[in-house]
């Protein structure tokens, strides 16, 4: 979707929204750090995010790689930038074309800064000289296809920014000129350069109106986080900066903390007078962090990080899955896992499982997250941390799972967030003595019984209507507890249940062709929707990535000889994946089952 449109749709409805801007790390570190981050920050509804290309295209696969992602793994709409910096028109295409083929659909034309070493910008043969240029090629190649962002400098172009007055009004007035032809090239809206005078943002937005620019003005916020990034960012920008904020600064620029305080403090100052001027939106440019630029957002009440609307119980990806609205429990915790292994499918399942249930679920031997805690030193470091330098037997694997239920630890091979869900409070204290009886839980909800679609907790799908689940636990157990248990949820008429091992040994009173609902949710003037589902057909996918989760992520901490290993090993090959429903969600009894 164009985020023009998502724009407009929100300036309608009288919502005031925010974005969020990142730029591409450098080390492959630095990306998984980022894509943590993004992945809470995403959760918080921001309208769209962005993705900067880099001092002269320097990271141009590292952002094509990021925004991919960012649009079809954390489920935010993107927008990449795009420069001409040491960009022929071959690579221009080439990206253009990749962005399209990943779904994405709204590119930031710039110009793009000088390449590193270099003080002025020099066009490339065979490239273009501006973002006009950019604009129009776009626009001649693609069409209506991609929704354009471009910038606008509140205080002109740094590059034309100059001492004497008469000169700047001219420079001016003229970047405004060219800013008008941007847009009328096919710019959809503008996105500022920073700046810390309101007045000066208000009035640059009064003379855009003046003189036929009619498309959204979004202020871009750049917190104050560091006394020396801030004063790098504004020398480069030649940023107009009040005596007021200098004189704040350099009395406390050997204190960071309270340089960030006074960062948020300024920013949701600047924020609450461009929100009571009629500004619609706020772009923030995080610098990659999160607390400066969330704080800001909650300070200024346009986000309660505990109250954020969810259309859904799972996130949706924009454009590139239409009509999704089903999906298996067992991925809840892996989402982008689930993501990962059916994104070739043509269609995806929409109101009911059973309408779209033939594709086949791709592999994850190539996918990054499977080894979210493996894959370098310093998180084998981290997570030997938090699962034990060493493991003696299968009480050590149990502490584990009990300190993660506690929140002593808050990362588990199964789950791709940290901590357990927030829903799982009503039945923390039930997850934690069934862990410690040796049922090692890895996926869990509580029973609703139409609780309000607008509940901060268990909310989604729009205020007016109610939802529904159905108690649900998944775990580990050992063999010799299984037929006990079994016996035990047989005698229940309520409870259907999956058990498999690693070598697809099966116990179950489901019939393979079944499709459970697990939660659903009822509203005005709308079919029932049932988000999640429990299908046999997928748990059996789903176990062999749960069992090979034992070996890859947590036992490959260990060498490969040592007990720790084959303490892991035992249970991958010897121990049952067990999932459970109690279907009546009004009176389950489903933890009574194990006595508790």
């Amino acid at each position: 979707m164009k985020i023009v449109e998502k724009i407009n749709a929100n300036i309608q409805e009288g919502k005031t929204f925010f974005s969020f801007e990142y730029f591409p790390p450098r080390t492959e570190e630095g990306v998984e750090n980022l894509f943590e981050r993004l992945d809470r920050m995403v959760s918080y509804g921001p309208t769209f995010c962005d993705i900067t290309w880099g001092a002269g295209g320097s990271t141009a696969d590292v952002t094509l790689g990021i925004a991919t992602k960012m649009q079809n793994l954390f489920c935010v709409e993107t927008m990449m930038h795009l420069t001409c910096t040491n960009m022929p028109m071959e690579k221009l295409d080439h990206a253009l074309t990749e962005v399209r083929k990943a779904g994405l659909q709204n590119i930031l034309a710039l110009r793009g800064d000088p390449p590193k070493g270099q003080d002025e910008f020099t066009v490339i043969e065979g490239g273009f000289g501006s973002a006009l240029d950019l604009v129009r090629y776009i626009r001649k190649q693609h069409g209506d296809y991609f929704g354009i962002g471009v910038a606008g400098y509140p205080e002109a172009h740094p590059d034309h920014i100059v001492d004497d007055p008469e000169q700047m009004k001219k420079n001016y007035w003229d970047s405004l000129a060219y800013l008008k032809q941007k847009i009328d090239a096919g710019g959809d809206f503008i996105i500022t350069q920073l700046f810390y005078r309101v007045e000066r943002f208000l009035q640059f937005v009064e003379d855009c109106r003046s003189i036929g620019i009619t498309v959204p003005i979004l202020p871009g916020i750049m917190p104050i986080m560091t006394y020396g990034g801030f004063k790098r960012m504004t020398t480069f920008c030649k940023t107009d900066v009040p005596p007021a904020v200098t004189d704040a600064l350099e009395a406390i620029k050997d204190n960071d903390e309270a340089v960030k305080a006074y960062g948020v403090q300024l920013g949701a100052e600047m924020c609450r007078q461009l929100l009571d001027a009629g500004v619609p939106g706020l772009h923030m440019y995080t610098l990659n962090l999160e607390r400066s630029a969330v704080g800001i957002l909650e300070a200024v009440g346009v986000l309660d990080v505990n109250r954020v609307p969810r259309p859904l119980p799972w996130r949706q990806v924009p454009s590139t899955r239409p009509g999704e609205s089903v999906r298996p429990i067992f991925w809840s915790n892996r989402p982008k896992a689930y993501l990962h292994r059916t994104h070739d499918w043509d269609s995806f399942p929409s109101g009911r499982w059973g309408n779209s249930r033939s594709p086949a679920y791709g592999t994850l031997s190539d996918y990054q997250f499977m080894r979210r805690h493996s894959s370098s030193n310093k998180r084998k470091e981290a997570a030997r941390a938090a699962w034990g330098a060493k493991l003696a037997n299968t009480d050590d694997v149990i502490d584990v799972f009990v300190r993660y239920c506690k929140g002593e630890i808050t990362v588990l091979p199964w789950a791709e967030l940290e901590g357990l869900h927030s829903e799982t409070s009503l039945i923390k204290d039930r997850l934690l003595a069934l862990n410690a009886a040796g049922y090692l839980t890895i996926n869990s909800q509580p029973s609703l019984n139409g609780l309000p679609s607008t509940d901060p907790q268990f909310g989604w799908g729009g205020p007016g209507g109610y939802v529904y689940q159905k108690a649900y636990v998944e775990f580990f157990c050992a063999p010799e507890k299984l037929q006990p248990l079994i016996e035990k949820l047989d005698q229940l008429p309520s409870i259907t249940y999956i058990a498999v091992n690693a070598a697809g040994d099966v116990r179950s009173n489901m019939k393979q062709d079944t499709v459970n609902a697990v939660t659903w949710g009822v509203f005005p003037g709308r079919e029932i929707e049932q988000p999640t589902v429990v299908d046999p057909v997928s748990f059996m996918v789903w176990k062999d990535e749960a069992f090979d989760l034992w070996n890859s992520e947590w036992g490959s901490l260990y060498e490969e000889s040592s007990e720790s290993r084959k303490v892991l090993a035992d249970i991958a090959a010897t121990w049952w994946l067990v999932s459970v429903v109690d279907n009546d969600h009004v009176q389950g009894k489903l933890f009574e089952v194990f006595g508790l």
